[in-house]
Formats: structure tokens, sequence, C-alpha cells
């Protein structure tokens, strides 16, 4: 397996498909205001080629933020399809799955299940997470901006693209990596929520604006960037998926991830960024004894904190040194069954 990588600043497609050779895949990140130029250019260089796209910025070392970048891959089996009408009816279309499944025919740990989703992410992944599980298939991905996606030449609005992609040369492994840790023993229950507008009205039955004020000292101006030093986590298990703040709504919060009345959150504070890092290499080489390719997933909230500490060229070229790495900043992030925030994601293959 080869994984091949190509951008252009100024979104020139054909200079960023240069670097891209006899591929069996492709992942497109563009920006908004050529998207669909992007997509149509796309289809037309590598007609019979699967493709998934968004509008995202794309990076390997470097972040592209206004041009287009796109990732091949060789050495793999892929198919990319679609699943429509993902806000409303995300069961709908898994047929689609199911058959592409069967066309793959997924070995154990070959096979990984790389999405773009632009409405409903957490009600698609429980929607298919089962049927990928039974055939030990994992799962990574994120949201795009603008509410569009692509495959195969073709736009769609709220919707989840996947790409189904089998390594024909190894293994593959998803990860995760947290910068956070859990602040103190705080433990708020949640109330008064809005599923669909990801909305917390009420934290331990005070308004959650103010418990969240009160409880770190700030100000209601200073909470849309507090979120990058101090989101939420919501208690699943043994495990906390962080829960990014969108903006105040009322007394209550808006979030970027799905809170339930009775949920369980707690307050995060951020760890040692370089250490962190170090301790997912340190994983991911202690899996792997030869490394193809990584594609990854950050958060855009990664994005906006490493940029304000100046950190974020120095954690990219770190995480290059395990080989290709490469990806998208997201609205969201995927790993197995999860929707989570201010998380970074990846795929490794052997």
């Amino acid at each position: 397996m080869k994984q091949m990588y190509g951008m252009s600043v100024s979104g020139d497609l054909n200079a960023a498909a240069s670097n891209i050779r006899d591929p069996k895949l492709i992942i497109m990140f563009s920006n908004g205001d050529q998207f669909e130029q992007h997509v149509a250019e796309l289809e037309k260089r590598f007609p019979s080629v699967p493709s998934i796209g968004c509008i995202a910025m794309g990076y390997d070392t470097k972040v592209v933020e206004k041009g287009v970048t796109l990732t091949g891959f060789t050495g793999v089996e892929a198919v990319a399809n679609v699943l429509e009408n993902a806000s409303s009816m995300p069961a709908r279309y898994i047929g689609r799955l199911e058959k592409d499944l069967n066309t793959i025919n997924p070995d154990r740990n070959n096979t990984v299940l790389i999405d773009l989703c632009a409405a409903n992410d957490a009600a698609v992944i429980s929607s298919i997470y089962g049927l990928l599980e039974k055939r030990n298939v994992s799962l990574m991905g994120g949201t795009g901006d603008a509410g569009k996606v692509s495959v195969n030449g073709q736009i769609y609005e709220d919707a989840f693209v996947y790409a189904l992609v089998k390594n024909l040369g190894g293994k593959v492994n998803v990860y995760k990596e947290n910068i956070y840790k859990p602040m103190g023993d705080y433990r708020f229950v949640a109330s008064k929520t809005d599923r669909s507008k990801y909305y917390v009205g009420e934290l331990n039955n005070r308004p959650s604006k103010q418990v969240y004020m009160d409880t770190l000292g700030i100000r209601e101006s200073d909470i849309a960037t507090q979120t990058f030093k101090n989101p939420f986590g919501k208690i699943i298990g043994d495990d906390i998926c962080i829960v990014s703040i969108k903006e105040v709504v009322g007394n209550g919060l808006a979030c970027f991830r799905q809170v339930n009345d009775s949920d369980v959150l707690t307050l995060l504070e951020l760890k040692d960024y370089k250490q962190v890092a170090e301790d997912t290499i340190r994983c991911i080489k202690n899996d792997f004894n030869h490394i193809s390719g990584i594609f990854s997933v950050n958060c855009l909230f990664r994005y906006l904190l490493f940029s304000e500490n100046n950190i974020l060229d120095d954690y990219l070229k770190t995480m290059s040194g395990l080989g290709s790495y490469c990806g998208f900043m997201g609205y969201g992030e995927h790993y197995q069954n999860q929707f989570i925030n201010q998380t970074m994601t990846c795929v490794v293959f052997e």
C-alpha cells in the first residue's frame, strides 16, 4: 500500500494531481468557492477512480487553508458510496453499505471505512456501526464545512459519504488522540436539553451558561474561546468523549455534540501536547513494524488552539516522522462508534 499527497494553495487541481499516480482511491479537500469546480475536474481527470470529498482545510506538514489537497491510495481495493437523507432517515440506504461490504469482502483487521459527513453524524454512525463491527471493519472520519460532500463526481447535501478501503498489503488500525484530562472532580447532570439542536439548558438544575462561567471564573464573552482549553467531557463507561461548546443561546449552551437529559458531564483541561503526541507515536510504533501511510482528521478547534500557541507546524512535523501523514481539519471527528470533538483520529496502514 502507498499513500500519495498533492496540494495547491491556489486551487489548481491539476497541479495537486501531478503527484497522484495510478490511484485506486482519492480523497479531496477543497475551499468553498471552488468545491463544485474541483469535484467536476477530479472526476474528469480520474473518471474510473472512487473518490470522496468535502469543503475543508487539508494538510500534510503544512495546512492548506484556501486551495485544494488530494490524497491518493494504491495497493488497496476501494469502493465509494453515499447514504442520503442523513438528518431524517440515516438507515434508509444501509443496503448500499451491505452490498459494498460484500464486494470488498474484508478480512480481519485489513479494512477501514473512511467517512465524510454533512449532517447528523451521531445518528448515522450508530446506524451503521453494528454492521461494520460484525465484519471487523474499523471506522474513522469527520465533518466538513458548508453541509456539502461529494462522491464519485456527484455533490450531495444532508448526506454521509464513505470509502471502504481494503489494504492489500497488510493490516489497518484506527486511533484517537485526546489532549485533555478531567479537571478536578466536577460532575454535572444535564437537563432541559434539545437533542436536535445540541442544546444544554441546565447543569445540576442551574442554567448551563452560568455554571460554566462560575466554575471557571470567566465572562460570557470568553466562553467561545475558553472551550479550546476547557471543553466538557461526556462520561461513557470508562471513556470520556469531548464535547465542545459552539455558542451561548439564552441562558444555555449549544454544543457541537449531542447531549441528552441525565448525561453526566465533567470539565476537561489541557495535557502537555508534546507528551500526548509522543504517546500516540509510541502506541502506533508498538502496533506496526512498517507504516505505509496515516490518514487523519484533526479538529478545527485543535487547529485554532495549536495555531494560537505556535505549535501547529511542530505537531504536524512530529506526526509525519511516522511516515506519510496527511488529512483534514474537521468540524467533528469519528472514531469507531463515537462522534467526538477536539480530537485527532487517524487510520494507519501497514
